[in-house]
């Protein structure tokens, strides 16, 4: 059974960082793209950023780009997303997703979710 659980939200005040991390359980973690979305209260969910398989190319909305670094340790089965100078507008439930073929900025074409972890950001 594949399990994506993340960790590491909280609330936070404006320009802020967190570390959110995504642990992948029940398959072979080093063989899926993985991604990062949010989904704000009345909002569709909407792509953060992405790594690929393999190489680890890296792909981020334009509102992150600068400030978010998404990494993956697959020694540890792992996917991070390092969030730095937070805004009130990054308030969201983050989801971790991953594809077993690859990285995309497309919500319905991954395989598997996280139940998500809630990011606060006060101004």
């Amino acid at each position: 059974q594949v399990q994506l659980v993340e960790s590491g939200g909280g609330l936070v005040q404006a320009g802020g960082s967190l570390r959110l991390s995504c642990a992948a359980s029940g398959l072979t973690f080093s063989n899926l793209a993985m991604g990062w979305f949010r989904q704000a209260p009345g909002k569709e969910r909407e792509f953060v950023a992405s790594i690929s398989r393999y190489v680890g190319s890296t792909n981020y909305a334009d509102s992150v780009k600068g400030r978010f670094t998404i990494s993956r340790d697959n020694a540890k089965r792992t996917a991070y997303l390092q969030m730095n100078s937070l805004k009130p507008e990054d308030t969201a439930r983050y989801y971790c997703a991953g594809d077993r073929t690859r990285a995309t900025i497309t919500p319905e074409e991954y395989d598997y979710w996280g139940q998500g972890t809630q990011v606060t950001v006060s101004s």
